[in-house]
């Protein structure tokens, strides 16, 4: 007998690879010739052919939809959720071997000139997804897509702006040939190439939680684009589309690889003893002057030239980066360094917009007459106005953390603790990040401990209670639990996700109490981080946490409140999956 087997989950994820495996091996225990179709990112997508498609006895499709349901007309084909066909593959063969019908594709819908009629059939769609740290949300969002893009029936390819660089990389054919460019991005990435193709833009939350309402609205709202200069691009972009919050976030997300290198060079220097960096000519001279004496200096010129050119393209970033070196020289920190960026952007994009010259002087003004004007204004507003009273502020607030008492240390642990676990990798926990990051640059590192170790507890804790209260969670929900445990481990708070979309009203008050009782007991201990991410792994790293134990210990307490106390409070097996 010869069959074609057909699995696709909403995320795209484990459960399609899962349900793909144990279904085929159930078929060839019975003899069965199977030719197996997924439709996810953990294995590329093998479309069955024509030829086997008429040869085949039997179409099997776990899924919600049948994908390109056209070429199945006229055969047998059984269709269920993929959860019916974990428990007992065998099974749900057999009952698909006894109960299918023969196959009608739907009928296709009347034709209409709009776009929503028009987006019915098969598109072809070219995404990109980017968040602050390049990490879970960015891969997340795209596998997402991806999954819900071919559960539709549309051709979907996805480039991921990660922390490694841009993978999966667009081609210009590809590009040329995309009926809709979807942008999944929390912070800014270079739409010129995109120039004249319909775009449509969104958060990587949004894609990650609703791929399939994230594709059909691009698919109905996704708006031409002028093509541009890379010196006039900023004329064409919403600065009220993109907003305050997405120029923040481009900032840090270029700031945090000079705050993650110079802390963890930092680190190893502590290593040969904490003071041994004071003598000179020796490898901890050498590895504080190139973590603290460089990489720590280039953070506030980095993140509000980032600020700037995420405002103004390109011509911002050079006042930006002045801004940002005159607020470190000043002592106004990570604080006067987000003004100097929103200070030189908008400058330079006043200049750009509102400055008018003679065409023939024109092309001189993003290398000569913006750079220019936006420096002189945020440097003469930095020095005069700006940079003394915000380094006031920032050395007060500096003497208040390192000074206060338990109590109030404790209270500052539970709100960052809370805010980290509150929408797990949203807007309040970026946040909370950025608060601990832009501390690091004035020797704080109490903050940034505790909020690390409470965005662990989420993730963690859902590995824990999937394992604890087994008999309340169903096989792929178990499966997403090994994966939210080990991502949790890494500082990947987004692993809690899944849980959170399914039952919101039980998980995040868990991971807030947990993150909450986490964070405090870091704050308590006096627990200091030297970089802002790695997660327990950076306990490896002599020094880089102290004290390390105690700092485990909060970890694994915060962990122990969420993961018991979801397993407690959790109602029976139904299947967590991502909203579509």
């Amino acid at each position: 007998m010869n069959i074609i087997l057909i699995t696709a989950c909403p995320s795209g994820m484990a459960t399609t690879f899962l349900a793909a495996k144990r279904l085929e091996q159930a078929a060839q225990r019975q003899g069965w010739s199977v030719h197996v179709e997924m439709h996810g990112e953990i294995a590329p997508l093998q479309a069955a052919t024509a030829d086997q498609i008429a040869n085949a006895d039997l179409i099997v499709v776990a899924a919600d939809h049948v994908p390109a349901p056209e070429r199945f007309e006229g055969k047998r084909l059984f269709q269920a959720p993929i959860a019916s066909a974990l428990p007992d593959p065998s099974g749900f063969l057999a009952q698909a071997k006894r109960e299918a019908p023969i196959y009608s594709a739907p009928a296709a819908p009347a034709t209409s000139v709009s776009n929503a009629s028009s987006s019915a059939g098969c598109k072809k769609i070219v995404a990109v997804t980017a968040c602050p740290t390049g990490v879970a949300h960015t891969f997340m969002a795209a596998e997402a897509l991806s999954g819900a893009g071919k559960a539709m029936g549309h051709a979907i390819r996805v480039e991921t702006q990660g922390s490694v660089g841009a993978q999966d990389k667009l081609t210009e054919e590809e590009i040329a040939q995309a009926d809709v460019v979807l942008l999944a991005c929390d912070i800014d990435v270079d739409p010129s190439r995109f120039a004249g193709k319909r775009i449509y833009r969104t958060s990587t939350g949004n894609a990650l939680k609703k791929p399939r309402p994230t594709i059909e609205a691009a698919l109905e709202n996704a708006a031409l684009e002028n093509s541009g200069s890379a010196n006039t691009a900023s004329d064409t972009k919403s600065v009220k589309e993109k907003g305050v919050y997405k120029h923040l976030l481009t900032g840090v997300s270029f700031m945090l690889p000079m705050v993650v290198a110079g802390g963890l060079l930092i680190a190893l220097s502590f290593v040969f003893g904490i003071e041994a960096f004071e003598q000179e000519g020796t490898l901890a001279a050498a590895l504080m002057q190139i973590g603290g004496g460089t990489a720590f200096a280039l953070m506030i010129p980095v993140l509000a030239g980032y600020i700037a050119y995420s405002i103004a393209d390109r011509p911002g970033i050079a006042p930006g980066m002045i801004g940002g070196m005159l607020a470190s020289n000043i002592g106004s920190g990570f604080i006067g360094g987000i003004l100097a960026g929103f200070l030189a952007g908008y400058v330079a994009l006043a200049v750009t917009r509102y400055v008018k010259l003679p065409s023939s002087v024109e092309s001189l003004k993003p290398i000569l007459i913006i750079p220019l004007v936006a420096s002189l204004v945020t440097g003469l507003t930095m020095i005069y106005v700006i940079g003394e009273p915000v380094a006031a502020l920032l050395n007060a607030l500096t003497s208040f953390l390192e000074s206060m008492g338990s109590t109030n240390a404790v209270l500052l642990g539970i709100l960052l603790g809370a805010m980290m676990c509150f929408d797990l990798g949203g807007p309040v926990n970026k946040a909370a990040y950025t608060f601990g990051v832009g501390l690091l640059a004035s020797e704080t590192y109490g903050p940034m401990a505790a909020i690390m170790a409470a965005g662990m507890v989420p993730a963690i804790g859902m590995g824990i209670a999937s394992f604890v209260a087994r008999n309340k969670f169903s096989a792929p929900e178990r499966e997403a639990g090994k994966a939210s445990f080990v991502l949790g481990l890494c500082f990947i708070s987004e692993g809690a996700i899944p849980f959170a979309a399914k039952d919101p009203l039980r998980v995040i008050p868990a991971c807030i109490a947990g993150g909450a009782l986490t964070g405090a007991l870091s704050m308590l201990v006096g627990a200091k981080l030297m970089a802002p991410h790695g997660g327990i792994f950076v306990l490896l790293i002599p020094n880089a946490i102290t004290p390390a134990l105690l700092y485990l210990g909060a970890i694994i307490a915060g962990s122990l409140v969420t993961g018991l106390g979801y397993a407690f409070i959790k109602r029976g097996a139904a299947q967590v999956a991502v909203a579509t």
